[in-house]
């Protein structure tokens, strides 16, 4: 029976693909249609449904989930006053002096904005429609447009605090505790201050790389007009630049919380916004409509994403999993490549918050058995599945941009525009791999605990952590 959990998964990722329809729902009708039939073929009892409520119950009060409308607002905000066109033009401000001044001011607003949206494709629906005309006004090129936007649009993935990386984080943790609670190791739990600062370097270099290589290609091009501001302009820029910045440093550095810094940076732009005029009653419910369809559709995906993997659990397929993963134990230099490489085979199909929810709880837990260092493999995780957003053909971001930018780009132009990219995220890539240091600089010591402080915290976290993880895995063991 275990097998069958394996064809769900794959009957899930065929139908997303053909029939278009939204994730949610297709992982809702899949887990209802399969539960349906395990029940009648006697793989497991009925009964185990009953656990459904109280795991979405549990995981809908963690607090972090707290921060994600707050982090939709600010989206939303940015959006429709539209600050997004006004950070571009003063990018372009700033560096006038290069010839790629467009793509450098879109790559810097995507590394300030796409924290905010959080998804690969709410930041392309942001910057596309704020970025690209502004690109297209400078004389960029269709293709190098379109691989800029792209680019930026993927760049909340690796910088933090993302609300990529903090829910990322928490999954880690989550797998992390599991993985303890199996093996018995006496090692400290990961957490998410941990995979911030992991990803803080790796993340950095990516944009280092973005804007070293948008220069280098526009070497030759002459320097666009330089771009006209307001004072007016210029200091609103430079007071929602210092607000983003100043909070998401925050968060970064453990000094505010994720939910604090929404909510601040929300009441802050929306008090500037009504301040200034510029958000009217029309343009208010815009940004509540956008700020709750987002965060509907979050959660929506959050509960069918728990539905799906506790049938998935349910007929023993993350055991199927962890026994194939087991057998590649004892050669980790194949074992953390395969899981790398079945994430970027997924990330063509699912967006960032449908892997952290649906493939991250079924790989990392027998991964993290094996591999001690979570943070770095979360750092990993989160690079290649960047990368995987940006491989031609299927890459979630260029099959989102086609429908998005007004210029339909070809396939091999894209591609030879985002070939230079590609390739020096993969060696980055492989430097991570190769030299688990470049994560760890940032981080305090890990030593061991004394085996009873391992144990109690282990215990701890265990009660606070995955308790909807026990729930599901108890109901198919007692059956």
């Amino acid at each position: 029976m275990s097998a069958l959990g394996l064809v769900m998964f794959a009957v899930a990722m065929i139908l997303i693909i053909a029939t278009g329809l939204p994730v949610y729902a297709v992982l809702l009708a899949v887990a209802a249609l399969f539960g349906a039939l395990g029940i009648a073929l006697g793989a497991f009892d009925a009964a185990l449904l009953q656990a459904l409520p109280l795991r979405i119950v549990g995981l809908l009060e963690h607090d972090l989930l707290q921060a994600l409308p707050l982090y939709a607002f600010i989206g939303a905000l940015l959006n429709r006053l539209p600050l997004a066109a006004l950070l571009q033009r003063a990018g372009q401000r700033l560096f006038a002096r290069s010839a790629a001044s467009g793509e450098l001011a879109a790559l810097s607003v995507g590394a300030l904005l796409a924290p905010m949206n959080g998804s690969v494709g709410a930041s392309l629906h942001t910057l596309a429609r704020s970025i690209v005309p502004a690109l297209a006004a400078g004389g960029t090129p269709s293709a190098r447009s379109a691989a800029t936007v792209c680019v930026a649009s993927t760049l909340g993935i690796v910088i933090p605090p993302s609300l990529v990386l903090l829910l990322l984080g928490d999954a880690m943790m989550r797998a992390h505790t599991e993985a303890v609670n199996l093996s018995h190791a006496a090692v400290r739990i990961v957490n998410t201050q941990d995979v911030m600062r992991a990803a803080l370097l790796p993340g950095l270099a990516v944009l280092l790389i973005a804007w070293a290589l948008a220069a280098w290609g526009a070497r030759s091009t002459a320097p666009a007009p330089r771009v006209a501001l307001s004072g007016g302009e210029l200091w609103a820029a430079v007071g929602v630049t210092a607000i983003i910045a100043g909070l998401l440093g925050g968060v970064a550095l453990g000094r505010l919380y994720a939910v604090e810094a929404a909510a601040s940076g929300a009441l802050l732009l929306a008090a500037g916004a009504c301040i200034g005029g510029g958000l009217g009653r029309s343009r208010w419910r815009l940004v509540l409509h956008d700020t709750m369809a987002l965060t509907g559709a979050l959660f929506a995906l959050l509960i069918a994403a728990t539905s799906f993997s506790l049938i998935v659990r349910a007929f023993g397929a993350d055991r199927l999993i962890a026994e194939g993963l087991h057998a590649l134990a004892g050669r980790p230099a194949l074992l953390l490549p395969s899981v790398l490489g079945g994430l970027i085979a997924c990330s063509f199909v699912l967006d960032a918050f449908e892997m952290i929810f649906l493939v991250i709880p079924l790989v990392m837990p027998p991964l993290l058995v094996a591999v001690d260092d979570a943070a770095w493999v979360a750092a990993l995780t989160l690079l290649v599945l960047q990368l995987g957003f940006l491989l031609p053909p299927f890459g979630y971001a260029l099959v989102m941009s086609r429908s998005l930018l007004p210029v339909r780009v070809g396939t091999r132009a894209l591609a030879r525009a985002l070939a230079p990219q590609l390739l020096a995220q993969a060696l980055l890539i492989g430097a991570v791999l190769a030299f688990p240091q470049i994560t760890r600089w940032a981080r305090a010591a890990e030593s061991a605990p004394p085996a009873s402080a391992a144990a109690d915290e282990t215990e701890r976290l265990m009660q606070e952590a995955i308790r909807a993880q026990q729930q599901e895995r108890a109901a198919p063991d007692a059956h």
